[in-house]
């Protein structure tokens, strides 16, 4: 009988980890992205000329520099200066690409497969030119040879990718996932994180959490840490489940939905969220994503910096939002899905963008502002090159734990020189080490998400 029970047991085990398995597969690099990303970072996108994992990118520039000037690279500065193709295009094109070395595309490409940015035309002499341009510049080779790196990378993510609930998103949502999910790890992409997908002809799909890797250890080799990654690996499994139910109601959101955009479009446009449609489904993600820490008992700090990180990133209305499936938790016996709660939601959002305004003008009032530069006037014509420190004041104290300043639009030849850099005893100011060139313009931009009040704003 013991016997009996146990082999019943196992049985089950089995099955569910089939079935576990069948929508999450382990953390893999997938060399479409790569070759992709290291493309992009040749014709000198920003979004993916990230070094934070130096010895990779070290490896990258090593062996890739030389064929900066191929047509594709010619070809690709072209399209993005005038199709705007970069961040998560970059990467749905590269789910939608067959194996090397021909690419042969998955699906049928169209106006708008994978992306309206790039259209039929572009897709088409880019994907031509991406297979020579793999065969000369020898990226089997490179490939093969950082094969082992690849590994390590994806085994060093997996007590990030063992720690995510799968039973926690069936009972929460309501029903399986009807998606494959799978994680990429995306050695040369920084803090970028993508979630594309692709709808296959049979109608199956497949979506994506292309994790990027922004953290090294005393080795220089990535490390992913729980608190770091785990939230943004929460975030991407979301959309597989909110995507759907967003796109099937959009009608019923759509007047709150631009209401509350021309009040954030531009934060949301500036983290490649276009429209209203994806900043909905952005908001559910996100909101999900902290009922999530709330249900599997996350320290409150954890909760709260997630929440103000929601609130800094323009989802202004992100507490009420978590609170509102708070109260579909406690309803589950009249609501078995959440989708039989979207009418709810979609009378929530009467609230949210009547109160948008108020919702700002709060959390404006606690930014902390720029109120001076010690040494000189923004915008200043004459400035002594023999100045070697530069101090940025602020109206309030700051955590003074980061600091954040990024090249202009004039680019990387104007940014200045900077050393050591520190923050006043009272942390009402930075101070920077300069070293400046006679006659020469300089500009840099003093980035918000890392300077940030004792509140985390």
């Amino acid at each position: 009988m013991n016997r009996i029970l146990f082999t019943l047991f196992l049985f089950i085990c089995a099955n569910s980890f089939s079935q576990q398995s069948n929508i999450l597969d382990k953390p893999k690099v997938d060399e479409r992205v790569e070759l992709l990303s290291i493309v992009f970072r040749l014709a000198d996108a920003k979004e993916y000329n990230s070094k934070r994992f130096k010895l990779y990118s070290d490896k990258i520039e090593k062996h890739f520099d030389k064929y900066k000037n191929h047509d594709l690279i010619t070809f690709v500065k072209q399209i993005r200066e005038e199709n705007g193709i970069g961040y998560d295009a970059v990467m749905k094109m590269a789910i939608h690409l067959g194996a090397a070395p021909k690419f042969k595309p998955l699906v049928d490409i169209t106006d708008s497969i994978p992306d309206i940015r790039w259209g039929k035309n572009n897709s088409e002499k880019f994907i031509k030119l991406l297979t020579a341009f793999y065969k000369e510049a020898h990226c089997k080779e490179f490939f093969k040879n950082n094969s082992q790196l690849y590994a390590s990378v994806s085994n060093k993510f997996l007590p990030v990718f063992e720690n995510i609930d799968l039973n926690w998103y069936k009972s929460f949502y309501g029903k399986e996932p009807k998606e494959k999910f799978i994680i990429v790890n995306g050695l040369g992409n920084g803090g970028g994180n993508y979630g594309p997908d692709i709808v296959f002809k049979n109608g199956t799909r497949e979506v994506y959490a292309i994790m990027g890797t922004w953290s090294v250890d005393s080795l220089g080799m990535a490390k992913f840490g729980l608190n770091d990654y785990f939230p943004t690996l929460l975030h991407e499994f979301n959309h597989s489940f909110v995507n759907d139910l967003i796109e099937k109601n959009i009608k019923k959101f759509e007047f709150n939905g631009e209401k509350i955009y021309a009040v954030v479009g531009k934060q949301m446009q500036n983290q490649a969220y276009g429209d209203y449609k994806s900043m909905l489904s952005e908001a559910l993600v996100r909101a999900a994503v902290i009922k999530y820490m709330k249900d599997h008992n996350f320290k409150k700090d954890e909760i709260q910096d997630e929440i103000q990180d929601n609130l800094n990133n323009g989802f202004l209305w992100i507490k009420e939002l978590e609170n509102e499936l708070e109260n579909y938790s406690k309803q589950r016996d009249q609501y078995p899905t959440l989708e039989s709660y979207i009418p709810n939601i979609v009378v929530a959002y009467n609230d949210y963008a009547k109160n948008i305004l108020e919702y700002k003008n709060i959390l404006d009032k606690e930014r902390p502002n720029v109120i001076s530069i010690n040494e000189f006037k923004n915008f200043d014509q004459n400035v002594s090159s023999k100045i070697n420190i530069i101090t940025i004041n602020f109206d309030k104290p700051l955590k003074g734990k980061g600091y954040s300043f990024n090249y202009g639009e004039k680019g990387k030849t104007f940014f200045p020189e900077f050393g050591k850099i520190k923050f006043s005893d009272d942390r009402k100011s930075v101070i920077m080490e300069v070293k400046l060139i006679e006659n020469k313009e300089y500009q840099f931009i003093v980035s918000g998400m890392s300077f940030v009040s004792e509140k985390g704003i």
